[in-house]
């Protein structure tokens, strides 16, 4: 069904940090977790990977053909759902939500989701699915998205429901002039209530992050470390008010 980790070796925090984001990474279409992990650990610099504490998780099925990355990465690779060539049919999109939810239940809680291609259509629609009721009904709210090469479902059984409101959660949105799915992703940042955006002149890939890129990261950060502390310092005091 695949397999869950964090970093393989974890870096230490900040000092003086609490405890870091946790994100559940979902990863690009017939690739898989350990691929994923090896795209972001390898070119984002540990000045953002030691800030956050991220889990990669295989997709639940098999692909079921071949690879866009064979050659470039060893299998196996899995994809998270089917589609047919229009991209406005899928099949096993149910089970995957419940695998997903599976996943946040199992080695939650997760703070966010963060996303590449296949993973990062998924991360986007999750927080709408859920607020509908249609999705992860069973964990806590997804509070922040990283989203990379990513864009809208297009069928509208799926988009109507997912997009019926604005992406209200911070999000940050990795967007590649040659990327194909440049067009796509902007009309998804258009969907986002509190998007951050870092442009790359890279193609449908996870990019390494430049001086000015690394800016906005480290912005998107600062702002959601300060929630997550919040949002930690409450938990506690409700806690030790059941206690008392």
């Amino acid at each position: 069904m695949g397999s869950l980790g964090g970093d393989a070796e974890p870096q230490p925090q900040p000092q003086g940090a609490g405890r870091r984001p946790r994100f559940l990474c979902l990863h690009g279409f017939r690739t898989s977790a350990e691929i994923m992990r090896k795209q972001v650990l390898g070119k984002w610099p540990a000045d953002v990977t030691a800030r956050l504490d991220l889990v990669f998780a295989d997709a639940p099925f098999p692909a079921e053909g071949k690879s866009d990355v064979d050659g470039i990465f060893d299998p196996p690779y899995y994809e998270w759902f089917q589609f047919d060539k229009s991209f406005m049919e899928y099949r096993n999109f149910d089970k995957c939500l419940a695998y997903i939810e599976e996943l946040m239940i199992k080695d939650g809680p997760f703070d966010g989701l963060m996303g590449f291609s296949q993973g990062s259509i998924l991360s986007a629609a999750l927080p709408g699915l859920q607020e509908q009721g249609l999705a992860l009904t069973r964990v806590p709210k997804i509070k922040y998205l990283i989203i990379i090469g990513g864009a809208k479902f297009q069928s509208p059984t799926v988009a109507e429901k997912a997009y019926a409101n604005k992406i209200a959660c911070p999000s940050v949105h990795f967007i590649g002039d040659n990327d194909f799915l440049k067009v796509h992703g902007e009309k998804l940042i258009e969907s986002c209530v509190d998007p951050f955006v870092i442009r790359h002149p890279k193609g449908h890939t996870v990019p390494r992050l430049d001086d000015k890129s690394l800016v906005v990261m480290l912005r998107f950060l600062e702002k959601i470390e300060g929630e997550v502390l919040e949002y930690s310092s409450k938990d506690v005091n409700e806690n030790e008010e059941v206690c008392l």
